[in-house]
């Protein structure tokens, strides 16, 4: 077995060295740590590298470029960021990476889950990188907590559960942002088409209330970031989300996250806290990243009382479900309102529903646009705007089919007119390049 082999498959029950741990430790005894915190990251890497290659060097006998290479870049991985993992969150294809143990791993890329050749060296390498993970944000994780949400400081959200509730050995997930996308760019790959997104700008310029809806993984996330582009850029916005993943263009944002419990299990603020807060920070528009709480209730009371143009999401399987997921986390509050005040609430605050699915060939795109036209106290009815109708799937399972666009109620293109926008689909003005 040559070197290069030896560095990608050392397992904890194989008689071969260890060569990244061995050169990690080695390492790690010639730097100046002190030092090297004052170093920007590049030219951290950049210093420990060259002090490798100097050890390899010296150890010699002398290797291939190739297997040099790969040494060199697992050790620094190693002693520098999240190990075997670096070369996946290198890769900008991948979007998900899924750790079941230090045997199994799995990433998203292009809407599909696939295994990879990567793996750990033992279990115990992959609790060293969970601990790396967490305690880059005050966490700790064991039995006494066997539960940890943290972001990195590159911003991907990361997912830890290890035994005993996780039966198999430790798991970790970790997602990865997408870049943010404008909504031209959406029409371009397949999300929706030129009409539905001229109509999705005009309600949003236009100051109406949209909730997106949909399942996970679907874009919701992506969606709103390129919606709340079409945001004019002189007014004030405030983001809250529960990990930050948008990325708004606009001047005046103020961006908001929640905090998680601290060890003692103090110091929690969540989504709730945040959104209260909000409506005294003068806000032109909130923009919340998720509902999935109480804070459904304030940011529909939000929304009933002049913080109009509010965007949101909420996990839905359909336009309809999410204003019955709206109803029963809104009931989470403890504010205990009957259901026919709650209905009143999301008929007098939602205005817009755009509804996101993710096809049978991984491609993510929005299945209907509907506006709510119920009122007050009345049972949830939605008029279609624009629906996406597939065509029947083939062996191939891609999803083609086009988009339709349905008329639009009277009195929501008469408030669309109030607010300036004469509502053209067929042209494409006002789309984001």
């Amino acid at each position: 077995m040559g070197l290069l082999d030896r560095i990608q498959q050392t397992d904890s029950r194989s008689d071969e060295p260890d060569l990244v741990s061995h050169y990690r430790d080695r390492l790690l005894e010639e730097i100046d740590l002190d030092e090297l915190s004052r170093l920007k990251p590049t030219q951290r890497r950049a210093r420990l590298e060259r002090i490798l290659s100097t050890l390899l060097s010296a150890d010699g006998p002398v290797l291939a470029s190739r297997d040099r290479s790969v040494l060199i870049q697992r050790v620094v991985d190693d002693a520098l960021g999240l190990g075997v993992l670096e070369p996946l969150l290198a890769d900008e294809s991948v979007t998900e990476i899924m750790v079941n143990g230090p045997r199994d791993v799995f990433v998203e890329r292009l809407g599909r889950v696939q295994r990879v050749a990567t793996t750990f060296a033992s279990e115990e390498q992959l609790y060293q990188t969970i601990d790396r993970i967490v305690s880059t944000v005050n966490r700790r994780v064991d039995e006494s907590s066997p539960m940890v949400d943290a972001r990195l400081p590159t911003g991907e959200r990361v997912n830890v559960i290890i035994p005993p509730l996780a039966l198999d050995g430790p798991s970790l997930t970790i997602r990865r942002f997408p870049r943010p996308y404008r909504l031209g760019e959406l029409v371009e790959k397949g999300s929706l088409d030129v009409r539905a997104a001229t109509l999705l700008g005009a309600c949003v310029r236009g100051k109406l209330n949209v909730m997106i809806a949909g399942g996970t993984g679907t874009g919701k996330t992506t969606f709103l970031n390129a919606l709340s582009g079409l945001i004019p850029a002189h007014e004030r916005i405030v983001t809250i989300e529960d990990a930050a993943e948008l990325s708004l263009q606009q001047e005046h944002v103020v961006r908001l996250e929640s905090r998680p419990a601290n060890v003692e299990g103090k110091g929690q603020v969540t989504i709730r806290d945040l959104v209260r807060n909000s409506l005294r920070m003068r806000p032109d528009r909130i923009v919340v990243g998720e509902v999935r709480g109480g804070e459904t209730l304030d940011m529909l009371q939000a929304m009933n009382t002049g913080h109009e143009g509010s965007l949101a999401t909420v996990h839905a399987n359909s336009a309809l479900d999410a204003m019955g997921r709206l109803e029963t986390l809104a009931t989470m509050s403890e504010l205990e309102l009957p259901v026919a005040t709650l209905r009143d609430q999301i008929n007098s605050a939602i205005d817009v529903i755009v509804h996101l699915e993710r096809g049978a060939d991984g491609t993510r795109r929005v299945r209907e646009v509907a506006a709510l036209v119920s009122r007050r106290r009345e049972d949830y009815q939605l008029a279609p705007l624009m629906t996406f109708e597939p065509d029947p799937v083939g062996p191939d399972r891609k999803v083609t089919g086009r988009f339709v666009i349905h008329p639009m109620p009277e009195d929501l293109r008469l408030r669309l007119q109030r607010a300036g926008e004469t509502l053209a689909p067929h042209e494409p003005s006002g789309i984001a390049p």
